[in-house]
């Protein structure tokens, strides 16, 4: 449960009005309004004289609230408010990996990780073949193990700008925010190849055989006359239409 104090200082002896709003980027709602409780916390708040306790709150109850007490008395009314912010804290869910099953030497990479549930947001660490991969900083830790990607912590993403048949391994992700359990993604391979040069080139060589085959047809059929058959046969055809006439 959570509980949102407002304190005043009106006597007694006053008539108040309370009100509780809450401050959403789409505008002002009302949470307590006329006596009772409106939209997602009906059912699950109570008055605990000008405060409120909220029971089993979730993601959704964080955010702003304002607490709008107005007073009549013999010299008038008199207006007082208070603002407060409610954090609602979200251990993390299992976070959803991308990793590419293969790559080509020399190639720009990218591995993603992401959770969207915790709160606050989480941050992230690969891992490869089980060993916590370092962050690219200018420590002396970092520049010994030649670190060829950079790892953003905050994003989840882990970049290799030119990938190496040495990154050939098993990666996973973890995601944490100091509440409750880490969760971590399922181990994905990935695995860096060289570049089939040969094989290239063979299917260019086999495509230009295959064109000037095709070039080589089309010249004999063109000497053969195949291609002019067609218009002396209509011309022929003209010429008896005409005589007939």
């Amino acid at each position: 449960e959570a509980i949102l104090s407002c304190k005043h200082k009106f006597s007694k002896g006053m008539s108040l009005r309370i009100e509780w709003k809450k401050i959403q980027s789409r505008g002002v709602s009302f949470v307590y309004y006329n006596g009772e409780f409106t939209g997602d916390l009906r059912g699950r708040a109570e008055m605990l004289n000008t405060g409120i306790r909220i029971r089993n709150v979730t993601r959704k109850d964080s955010g702003t609230y304002r607490c709008e007490i107005s007073a009549k008395s013999e010299e008038g009314q008199r207006l007082g408010e208070a603002t407060l912010t409610l954090t609602v804290l979200v251990a993390p869910t299992t976070p959803v990996c991308e990793v590419p099953s293969s790559a080509m030497t020399g190639t720009v990479v990218e591995l993603s990780c992401k959770e969207t549930e915790g709160s606050p947001p989480s941050e992230y660490q690969w891992y490869k073949n089980g060993v916590a991969l370092l962050e690219k900083t200018g420590t002396s830790t970092a520049r010994a193990a030649n670190i060829t990607y950079t790892m953003n912590k905050k994003s989840g993403t882990l970049l290799f700008n030119t990938v190496t048949k040495n990154d050939t391994g098993e990666y996973f992700c973890e995601a944490s925010n100091g509440i409750g359990l880490s969760q971590k993604c399922s181990v994905k391979r990935m695995q860096v190849d060289d570049l089939n040069v040969s094989g290239i080139i063979a299917a260019v060589v086999v495509v230009a055989l295959v064109m000037a085959l095709c070039g080589l047809g089309v010249f004999y059929a063109q000497k053969k006359g195949y291609f002019t058959k067609e218009s002396s046969s209509q011309k022929k055809t003209n010429y008896q239409s005409t005589s007939e006439k």
